[in-house]
């Protein structure tokens, strides 16, 4: 609730009819989100009254009630106003520090199905060019989820972060407030050589006051050794020694600031920023903390599965979209594997030679016919390069997607049931964040053990005491897997019942206790 799951009340409009009620669906979705409950279908294999009394009711939904009622939320179309004002509820305070610097990246999602003619897209964790739709996730400096958006054919990242983060940011406080001076940029994003362009980089400062930090590609040079010095960085929480570098330097006609990392090995690692006043130590930080974002990832795709599919079903997209054309891009890929084995038979041509003029006259005759067999290959994969080249300039490079074949003609997955279930899990994974941050203190191995202590919490039974008269709600958790863990469970509650939270629905206070001895010295 302190994540703003009932911020869902003041953006979707719910029949008062209903027995459910909109508070009882959006925390049945949070619970399985908790629970590690994948899609509606495996609350068949739960207990309906069960978890039905911890959303203070007498069951769960049904399947087909909650899918009906999932539904009715997606026709709304608010899922991306809600994260917006999620968002502003988020960060302020102290806590808007942490976005400062955003880090964004995308998380391609496969498609196993055949009713959707999607894109092909490469997918570096399979090594495979599949079908699949891409999400854009924005995070902050802590890791934390701050919103998504979802592409839709085959966008690049330098587009979405023009054309969809940034005028979504803008409605939020993030980007809205005015910057504090001319050397002072309103955010800072962070992201690798995915949106590497440096005209991109100095459109972003110039018309937005936005900073970026990220790698920079095609580094040929290496610096001298003695260049570098050694910088204590910090780097999630922990720190680490850097051999570290800093020069000026010109790239596209733009003036930045260059980072390089020695490692131990002599390789140079390139960091380019346009922030005129971070600290060497700090920019290095915050780049190699970009991990942040992929152990997010990492761990969203193992405990919630946030690339199952909410709802089944197609929606067209912009017809006057433009994207390459699929057999300009086919005939381009063909081009290039042909290219590469050219390549490779010269590799292998060019130094016979030099073998002619170092061998005996006895030699020549075997090393001649190696020749002509490398030269015949060579020629004719260079025949054929210029076929299909000649046969690639009468077709057009791009084209509108209403201009594709009917059959072929691109659509995409309903996305609405999927942006708002990711909000959901945005709210679950926060807010299991933040409990696993409040025990740290009482864990001796907090880094290992405390989302691991919280996902106990979640799955371990506990009791449900209503006090009418007293207005208030008991929650009683039995005793955990370990001393240590009781202990940092009773910390918990003590900091739990400060909150003095009413339970959605209801006017009971909600107590928190748990039945475990406490004998324990840390």
């Amino acid at each position: 609730m302190a994540q703003g799951l009932l911020k869902t009340k003041e953006v979707y409009s719910w029949p008062s009819k209903f027995y459910y009620s909109l508070e009882s669906i959006v925390l049945t979705l949070a619970f399985m989100a908790l629970l590690r409950i994948k899609n509606p279908e495996q609350l068949k294999q739960c207990k309906p009254g069960e978890i039905g009394r911890v959303i203070g009711l007498d069951r769960i939904p049904e399947v087909r009630c909650l899918r009906r009622k999932i539904d009715l939320l997606t026709r709304q179309n608010q899922a991306t106003h809600l994260n917006t004002i999620l968002v502003d509820s988020w960060y302020r305070g102290d806590s808007s520090r942490d976005a400062e610097f955003l880090y964004i990246d995308g998380h391609v999602r496969i498609y196993y199905g055949s009713k959707a003619n999607l894109p092909v897209k490469y997918v570096s964790r399979q090594k495979l060019c599949l079908s699949a739709t891409t999400e854009y996730w924005v995070n902050d400096a802590q890791g934390l989820p701050v919103m998504m958006v979802m592409g839709e054919l085959t966008e690049k990242l330098q587009t979405v972060i023009e054309h969809q983060i940034i005028p979504q940011l803008q409605q939020t406080r993030l980007l809205s407030r005015q910057p504090t001076g001319d050397n002072v940029p309103i955010c800072t994003f962070i992201f690798d050589r995915e949106a590497y362009q440096p005209a991109f980089f100095h459109r972003l400062w110039e018309k937005y006051k936005i900073s970026v930090i990220t790698y920079r590609k095609n580094v040929k040079d290496k610096w001298a050794d003695e260049c570098f010095k050694s910088f204590a960085v910090s780097v999630l929480q922990q720190t680490v020694n850097m051999q570290l570098c800093e020069h000026g330097t010109h790239l596209g006609g733009y003036w930045f600031r260059e980072i390089r990392r020695q490692s131990e090995t002599g390789h140079q690692t390139s960091i380019v920023t346009t922030h005129p006043t971070l600290e060497l130590p700090f920019i290095a930080g915050r780049m190699f903390g970009r991990w942040s974002q992929e152990n997010f990832f990492r761990y969203l795709i193992e405990d919630y599965d946030f690339d199952k599919m909410v709802s089944f079903g197609i929606e067209p997209v912009d017809p006057e979209k433009e994207i390459v054309n699929p057999p300009y891009r086919k005939l381009t890929h063909q081009i290039k594997k042909i290219r590469e084995k050219i390549q490779r038979l010269e590799a292998r041509f060019f130094p016979l030679m030099q073998m002619t003029m170092d061998r005996d006259i006895d030699d020549l005759p075997v090393i001649t016919n190696r020749q002509m067999e490398y030269k015949e290959k060579i020629d004719f994969l260079k025949k054929h390069e210029a076929e299909l080249l000649d046969l690639r300039s009468e077709i057009k490079p791009r084209l509108k997607v209403c201009q594709m074949p009917q059959q072929e003609r691109y659509n995409k997955l309903k996305t609405e049931s999927k942006v708002l279930m990711n909000v959901i899990k945005m709210i679950s994974y926060r807010a299991e964040s933040s409990v696993a941050q409040w025990m740290a203190p009482y864990l001796a191995k907090a880094e290992n053990e405390k989302r691991m202590v919280v996902k106990q919490i979640i799955q371990s039974p506990a009791d449900l005491s209503p006090d009418y008269e007293n207005k208030t709600l008991t929650v009683t958790l039995h005793s955990l897997s370990a001393a240590r863990y009781n202990y940092a469970a009773s910390e918990l509650t003590k900091l739990l019942n400060q909150t003095e939270t009413i339970f959605p629905g209801t006017d009971l206070k909600m107590i928190f206790e748990t039945t475990a001895n406490l004998n324990y010295e840390r």
